[in-house]
């Protein structure tokens, strides 16, 4: 994925530079066109795969194990649809119907069953689940119109340029090649907020017709004006859709208010007083199955075998789905090879965060993931990605041999350095001068280059001005060293406190362990250690409503069973 963005980036930018490393995230506009040509043409490379294209019916269980899918007969036979109803037998399936589960869209008080707009919704597939015994509740989310670009006045917007030059999504992409594009910015007003509380009977949202939850995070207009109303404007991102296409994406406007009304409010914001909306916004309702049904590979409790991935789970966007599919993936081709799971630690990825909250606490609303929601996230940065997880990777066999040597000599050489910067002490009068010029007071004797870096003024090629290493150094190197000396006693607490909290991990509950009739567990606490069935007391610990006295009489009660 991080491959074929940097193939298909429009805009590459990285966020929160003003902010500490734990909060930088790299941001790409990908040209939606290219991104799917280049996806599809890797899946079709892919040695063992074969791609359907067929709609879901059910899914075919026996003693509790998944078996296979049925397909629905198609109504209108064809190449590419197929003819009548099929079985594929499989011992793993990985669900993963983003909004077309029972999706239902919504457009002012008009509403019809659909995926997304153009195409269907799974309706059988949510009733199959529905029969085998998951609970199901009921979200929704929504879109924002798109824009005919000829139609837009950019000249009196805020430009958005990407970094130059771009920084790549992926380890491995050494140039972005695509010519970048600029995003623009405009807000909402008082004419655009009086337009929508004008219209709120016509919103299926405040008019009662939609029943799922909306994401909280990521409101709708309609939202942001009624909850918000002390706010005079919203902020507009106005994104490009690709290269080849004069549509743009209005980030910030999502909306399901008719379309008269979606058109009155948009031309009164400025930059877009004569807009063309080529596709107007809409609401999406959709089934989903209460994530602490599963397990933290995304195996389903109920059914051996069977995987769910992604808005399925209650999650929303793009990253949380790709997260999940990546997981589910993996989990289910390591269950056919008989070989043990693939799980990521709270202190390891925002992906174990992720997961962890999903089949630990579960959710009643779209979730999505932030930094503020890891404990550890210092720990979590875009930069030490690799450090981090490429290992894991190359294990399971997703990273070659050549990636995996060039990993290997990264590595060697921050170490290298580091380890260079702590040996290596200047004089007073060769560092002075270089501390006197950036404003930073001076040294009355000798000094390591490592203490010196630890100062905030100081970067990396303050001191390679006066001690360079011997070797050529890359970028991401320099990085590396730099923010790990920084950070250096921040990193180390975190790391820390990780470590005990990977104590509790590792003192694992079996699999039979009884919760009921355990002396000293209320009632209410063994049923929601009886919902979740943590791996272990971390995540028993987690659990909204279990007590830290609950987890030491827990602990007590384990160990005796182990004996």
């Amino acid at each position: 994925m991080a491959k074929i963005t940097d193939l298909a980036g429009i805009q590459f930018k990285v966020l929160n530079k003003s902010k500490g490393p734990a909060v930088w995230a790299t941001r790409v506009q990908c040209d939606r066109a290219l991104y799917r040509k280049y996806m599809r043409e890797a899946l079709e490379a892919q040695e063992g795969l074969d791609i359907k294209q067929e709609s879901i019916e059910e899914i075919l269980i026996e003693g509790g194990q998944v078996i296979g899918i049925k397909t629905t007969p198609s109504p209108q036979p064809s190449p590419s649809r197929g003819e009548g109803e099929k079985i594929y037998k499989s011992k793993a399936v990985i669900i993963a119907t983003g909004t077309f589960l029972n999706g239902l869209i919504h457009i002012g008080l008009e509403n019809f069953p659909a995926g997304r707009i153009g195409e269907p919704p799974s309706i059988h597939l949510s009733e199959s689940l529905h029969a085998l015994g998951f609970k199901i509740g009921r979200l929704k989310t929504g879109t924002p119109p798109r824009l005919d670009a000829k139609s837009i006045d950019f000249s009196v917007m805020e430009v958005q340029d990407g970094d130059v030059p771009p920084p790549p999504m992926s380890l491995f992409t050494k140039e972005i090649i695509n010519p970048q594009l600029p995003c623009y910015m405009t807000y909402t007003n008082a004419h655009t907020h009086q337009a929508i509380l004008d219209n709120l009977e016509h919103s299926p949202l405040y008019s009662g017709v939609i029943k799922g939850i909306g994401p909280r995070y990521c409101p709708s207009i309609e939202d942001k004006v009624v909850r918000f109303k002390d706010k005079i404007r919203h902020q507009i991102f106005l994104e490009p859709e690709g290269l080849g296409s004069d549509e743009y994406y209005a980030n910030g406007i999502s909306t399901s208010l008719p379309r008269d009304v979606q058109t009155k409010f948009v031309r009164g914001i400025k930059g877009l007083e004569n807009v063309k909306i080529n596709k107007f916004g809409y609401a999406i309702e959709y089934d989903f199955v209460y994530p602490t049904q599963l397990r933290p590979t995304l195996e389903t409790k109920l059914i051996e075998g069977l995987f769910l991935a992604g808005q399925i789970n209650g999650t929303s966007g793009y990253e949380e789905a790709a997260a999940q599919g990546l997981v589910a993936g993996t989990n289910a081709a390591l269950k056919l090879k008989g070989k043990g799971p693939f799980i990521l630690g709270r202190h390891e990825a925002y992906i174990g965060v992720l997961i962890d909250d999903l089949v630990t606490k579960g959710t009643k609303e779209p979730y999505r993931m932030f930094t503020s929601r890891a404990e550890y996230r210092l720990l979590l940065r875009q930069d030490n990605a690799d450090l981090r997880l490429l290992e894991k990777g190359h294990d399971l066999g997703l990273i070659n041999f050549e990636q995996y040597d060039s990993f290997l000599k990264k590595k060697e050489a921050v170490e290298k350095e580091l380890k260079r910067i702590k040996s290596t002490r200047v004089k007073p009068q060769i560092i002075n001068p270089v501390l006197e010029k950036l404003g930073g007071s001076l040294v009355k004797e000798d000094a390591s280059l490592y203490q010196l870096l630890k100062r905030p003024e100081i970067r990396y090629a303050d001191i390679a001005e006066v001690s360079p290493s011997d070797n050529g150094i890359s970028p991401d190197v320099i990085n590396q060293v730099e923010i790990q000396t920084k950070y250096k006693g921040y990193i180390t607490r975190q790391a820390e406190l990780a470590e005990k909290f990977k104590k509790l991990e590792d003192k694992i509950i079996p699999d039979n362990f009884v919760y009921k009739g355990t002396n000293g567990l209320s009632k209410e606490i063994v049923e929601k250690l009886e919902e979740v069935r943590p791996l272990n007391l971390g995540q028993a610990g987690r659990i909204p409503g279990v007590t830290p006295a609950a987890i030491s009489i827990l602990m007590i009660a384990v160990a005796k069973q182990k004996r």
